[in-house]
């Protein structure tokens, strides 16, 4: 679940900090798969920018593709939608906050 709150804490922040207007999100479970939908006011598309060790900052994005096992953009009548898909299980990739534990 913390990939899940991962994921939500930035496209809610990118929409507040993107976005004209209102934004609503909405969470939809299937199976193993949390499905997360944001949509915003902003006509704009968001771009996810090359990996680059030199850049701070503008790395929301690039975390959010890089955690999730879909990420699709939308254009809506009025705005956008923003959709990231990840798996729920304890651990797919491992921990990515720590480095493996090596025992000899």
């Amino acid at each position: 679940m913390d990939m899940v709150q991962l994921v939500v804490s930035e496209l809610v922040t990118n929409a507040r900090k993107h976005a004209p207007g209102p934004f609503l999100l909405t969470l939809e479970l299937s199976g193993d798969i949390a499905e997360i939908s944001m949509w915003d006011t902003e006509p704009r598309l968001p771009v996810i920018l090359a990996a680059d060790p030199q850049r701070v900052g503008l790395l929301a994005l690039e975390i959010v593709t890089a955690v999730c096992q879909s990420f699709e953009v939308h254009r809506e009548p009025a705005g956008k939608r923003v959709v990231a898909a990840i798996a729920l299980a304890d651990d797919p990739v491992g921990d990515l906050a720590s480095p493996p534990v090596l025992s000899s």
